[in-house]
Order: structure tokens, then C-alpha cells, then sequence
């Protein structure tokens, strides 16, 4: 009787120990499925984060023929603060890196086909037009020029002759049939002429077709000659110390403006159309003396004395362009 109440006790102390182990064990698996349940945001985060920080520092290549969405700083030069970004071709070894040029900076730089100074015509500038014919007698006209000892002369008309800023022009003509003739321009010819149309002296149209022809279609060009002599001075009739007036001649390039020396400076002269410069209250009337063509080359001219209608030579020219 008493052995088994004794072994009934120590099933019960058994069983006790068994509950309670269970229900450590289920307290102590809670503990840790909260445990993991509470670190699992964590990680997502941590994970979020570390995407995130990886995408801010690499890139994938962009493919061919485009551009990413949104480049970082160092692919822009100019947000780039790296001495590399910004080195010069060289510092690199590599040809295909240096800076891209357009035509005109890589090629040698040409004057250019119009200048400031000039009027209608310009250099480098082909006009079409017309040649006619007329009698030039001695070969003097609107240009006041005088008697010219050279027959291959024009008229230019009213247009183009542009208040006599013609005067004194070499112009290069050529016709379809392959003909050509230089001609300086020594005269006016009135409307109607039409702008692009010579009117050249019957010796210089005959190098062209025959003279009988009397009308022809033309290019022309405007020309710096290679020879030509020294530039001359010529007062006017009736020029004195009070009213003067100034003509240069023989100049290889279009004068564009005639200045004298009054006063410590310079004064431009107005240009008339018969080819004289006008000092109308005698300012600078046998001073010195400056040329400018239509390229911007000045020439100074002194010891011209105001002696009216004498040719008086200077010794200098203006450059072939």
C-alpha cells in the first residue's frame, strides 16, 4: 500500500515537471517568433536603405545613342570640379579627346567677301548685270578725272555709282563666251541704267564681242590690280586757305574716306558727286592729308600745298588685297 502511493506521487511530480518544461518551451518559442517578428521591418529597411545607397553611387551604362535620365555631377564638365574634368587636350595621350573645331576656327581665316568701309561694291561679291558701249571721246567724265591715256575705261551706273564712291574702282568683266576685260571706273551712267549694268568705252567692250553688238550679258567682279602707280593730290579750281577742294588719284583700291588735319584732330570731308572732297570754310586746306580705302588701310599724306588744279604726286599706295 504505501510503495504505490509513492510511485502515484512520483508520476504526478513527473507530470508536473513535464507541463512546466512545455510551457517554458512554448514561452521561450513566443519569445522568439516575436523576436523575429519584430526584426523583420528592420531588415526590410536596412535593405531599402542599402538599395537606395547603392543606387546614388553606381549607374548602369546608358546604351548607345543616349543619354542617361539623370547623369551624376562628374558626367557634366561643367559641374565638375576635378582638375581631370577640365584638362586640356594635352594631358591626354588619346587624339580622339581633343576639342572639336568648326571649319571655319581650324581653316585659315579670310578676309572677308564684304568690309565696313565699303559701299555697294563689295569685294570678293560677283554682280550680274549688262554691258553697253558709248563713244568716251578723250575719256574723261563724271569722275572728274581729266583725260585718261588708258581707254579701258566705264561708266557705272547711277546706283552703283553711289555718289561717286565708284570713282577710281577696277572692275574685272567676263562674258558667257569666255571673254574678259579690266576696267576702271572713270563715269556716270545715269538711269536708265540699271544697277549691275557698265557702260564701257567702245575699245574695252570691243575685248569683249564686237562692238556692233551693242548689248551684252555680263558678270562682274570688283579688283585690287597688281599694277598700278602712286597715289596723286589735286585742289580744286578756286581752292584757297578759306574753301578748298580735295580729289585723289590714281588710288588702287575704292576710296571710302578723305580726312584732313585741323585743329589737332582729323575731319572727314564730304564727298561730292563729281569726286571732289569738300572743306566748305577752309579747315585743313593745305594740311596734312589722310586716305582710307575700303579695306581700312590709312594712308597719311603731308606737304600737299594748296595749288588748284596741279597733279601732285605722293609717292604712296595702298596695299593689293
Amino acid at each position: 500500500m504505501h510503495e504505490t502511493t509513492r510511485q502515484a506521487a512520483r508520476q504526478r511530480r513527473r507530470r508536473r515537471r513535464l507541463m512546466v518544461g512545455t510551457t517554458t518551451g512554448l514561452a521561450v518559442t513566443g519569445l522568439l517568433v516575436c523576436l523575429v517578428m519584430a526584426m523583420q521591418p528592420d531588415r526590410k529597411e536596412d535593405a531599402a536603405a542599402t538599395a537606395v545607397a547603392n543606387s546614388q553611387d553606381t549607374h548602369p551604362p546608358a546604351s548607345p545613342g543616349h543619354k542617361p535620365s539623370s547623369p551624376s555631377p562628374s558626367a557634366s564638365p561643367k559641374a565638375s570640379a576635378s582638375p581631370k574634368a577640365s584638362a586640356t587636350p594635352k594631358a591626354s595621350g588619346s587624339p580622339s579627346k581633343a576639342p572639336s573645331r568648326s571649319p571655319s576656327s581650324a581653316s585659315p581665316r579670310k578676309a572677308p567677301a564684304t568690309t565696313p568701309l565699303a559701299g555697294r561694291i563689295r569685294p570678293k561679291v560677283t554682280y550680274p548685270g549688262v554691258a553697253t558701249v558709248y563713244k568716251a571721246g578723250v575719256g574723261d567724265g563724271a569722275c572728274s578725272y581729266g583725260p585718261s591715256s588708258d581707254m579701258m575705261i566705264a561708266a557705272m551706273n547711277t546706283t552703283d555709282y553711289q555718289t561717286s564712291r565708284a570713282c577710281g574702282a577696277y572692275v574685272r568683266v567676263h562674258t558667257a563666251n569666255g571673254n574678259s576685260v579690266t576696267v576702271r571706273i572713270t563715269n556716270e551712267c545715269p538711269l536708265p541704267c540699271a544697277p549691275g549694268q557698265l557702260d564701257l568705252s567702245e575699245q574695252a567692250f570691243a575685248k569683249l564681242v564686237p562692238v556692233s553688238t551693242g548689248r551684252v550679258a555680263i558678270t562682274w567682279t570688283l579688283l585690287s590690280p597688281s599694277t598700278a602707280g602712286t597715289i596723286s593730290i589735286r585742289y580744286k579750281n578756286g581752292s584757297s586757305p578759306y574753301w578748298c577742294g580735295i580729289q585723289a588719284i590714281g588710288h588702287r583700291n575704292p576710296l571710302a574716306r578723305l580726312e584732313v588735319r585741323s585743329g589737332g584732330s582729323w575731319r572727314q570731308l564730304a564727298r561730292t558727286d563729281y569726286n571732289y572732297f569738300l572743306s566748305p570754310d577752309g579747315s585743313g586746306c593745305g594740311s596734312a592729308i589722310r586716305l582710307t580705302d575700303i579695306y581700312g588701310e590709312r594712308l597719311t599724306i603731308n606737304g600737299i600745298a594748296v595749288r588748284p588744279d596741279v597733279v601732285q604726286s605722293t609717292g604712296v599706295q595702298f596695299a593689293r588685297h
